[in-house]
């Protein structure tokens, strides 16, 4: 599942850089700051942003940082565990 998920998301990337890569050559900064150069330039952010987030799902940086947040839980179970075992022993002495 993991594997057509990346193809999935490898492919609306590739799609997102096409759109990019044809209109970049249609923006005309010659004619000076207008609305459709603002419209351009923002869609072009818009796409960038799509690309990155693909490209962020494809390389599995949440799959790495899943994995650190997973042992930092664990680490403060054992520390919660040992804490309590350590009360309970106090209390048992008492």
């Amino acid at each position: 599942m993991r594997k057509r998920n990346k193809f999935k998301h490898g492919m609306y990337m590739l799609i997102a850089l096409a759109m990019l890569l044809y209109a970049l050559p249609k923006l005309s900064f010659q004619e000076g700051p207008s609305w459709v150069l603002g419209f351009g330039v923002v869609w072009c952010i818009f796409a960038f942003l799509v690309i990155a987030a693909h490209l962020h799902f494809i390389i599995g940086v949440d799959e790495e940082k899943q994995k650190q947040l997973e042992a930092v839980r664990k680490h403060k179970l054992e520390q919660w565990q040992g804490k309590w075992n350590e009360e309970s022993r106090v209390s048992q002495r008492l």
